[in-house]
């Protein structure tokens, strides 16, 4: 049993949404056709949930590092890395992708909402990497008491280390790849009571994914939802009308745990099964005290 208070532990925060959001809206270029040599990629914002009102964070810019040689064959795996070895090799080069820099509330973006978070016409090419650079404008809401969020030295910017293979061709030449922020991983809260950023990012495309959807009655009961296997968990918190819902999960079977507060008691769903580019969902869950 994950009690709130552990579970604010755990999650610290959510994951990266625009203060000027652009929510679910696809990228409009899409429609047209791709200049030869080149390709178009749009990077959507993802997030999963965590007990703050607010988590701002302030990017600035987005980049990504393209090898322009022939296509290699590593296996596809998604990591994240603090460091990035930019190489020597001319077939190796950084471009810079199209974004509104400023502050973006993290929390805005749950429940199966996304936004188009960068995007970019772009040499064709695998890309090995990207790299978010933050500003010094970032900070956390928590019981309406704003606090700064820190970050440690060196890490101002966020490097995501790729194999080459993660985006989706969705269309000839166009390309698109969910970045889901982590922040139960990325929010450290210290012994003085400061709270420090160490960005954790999951990657992941629609097509090789499922989710998990459904709708916890009463609002009152203030529920968090665990949704995990052994090999992952995600969270979610309902909107007010207790609708949620949790993407980017690996096909396999899941555990769907309710923790309640305000005396109304926890609900274990099992061997919930997601499909990949299926939603799967549940049936109402009325929580009693």
């Amino acid at each position: 049993m994950i009690s709130r208070k552990i579970f604010s532990v755990l999650l610290a925060a959510s994951a990266f949404a625009a203060v000027f959001v652009l929510s679910c809206r696809k990228d409009n270029s899409s429609s047209s056709s791709v200049p030869p040599g080149q390709q178009r990629v749009s990077l959507y914002l993802s997030d999963d949930p965590a007990l703050f009102d607010k988590v701002l964070i302030d990017i600035q810019s987005v980049k990504v590092l393209i090898d322009t040689s022939a296509a290699d064959t590593v296996e596809h795996r998604w990591h994240h890395d603090w460091n990035c070895d930019d190489g020597r090799d001319t077939s190796v080069i950084w471009e810079d992708l199209s974004i509104r820099p400023g502050v973006y509330d993290l929390l805005t973006l749950r429940n199966g909402t996304d936004t188009l978070f960068a995007s970019g016409t772009i040499p064709k090419g695998k890309i090995k990497r990207i790299r978010i650079s933050l500003g010094t404008n970032n900070s956390l809401v928590k019981d309406s008491v704003t606090y700064p969020l820190k970050l440690y030295p060196g890490d101002s910017v966020i490097t995501l280390k790729l194999s080459g293979n993660e985006f989706d061709e969705y269309l000839a030449g166009q390309f698109q790849l969910w970045l889901d922020f982590n922040v139960g991983r990325s929010i450290i809260k210290v012994r003085n009571g400061e709270f420090y950023l160490r960005p954790f990012i999951r990657l992941f495309v629609t097509k090789a994914t499922g989710s998990i959807e459904g709708k916890i009655t009463p609002w009152d009961a203030y529920p968090v939802v665990s949704v995990y296997n052994e090999a992952d968990t995600a969270y979610a918190i309902p909107f007010i009308n207790g609708q949620f819902k949790v993407r980017g999960l690996d096909p396999g079977t899941y555990t769907v745990f309710v923790n309640a507060s305000n005396g109304y008691q926890d609900t274990t769903i099992t061997n919930v099964t997601v499909t990949a580019r299926e939603e799967f969902k549940l049936p109402a869950i009325e929580l009693h005290k």
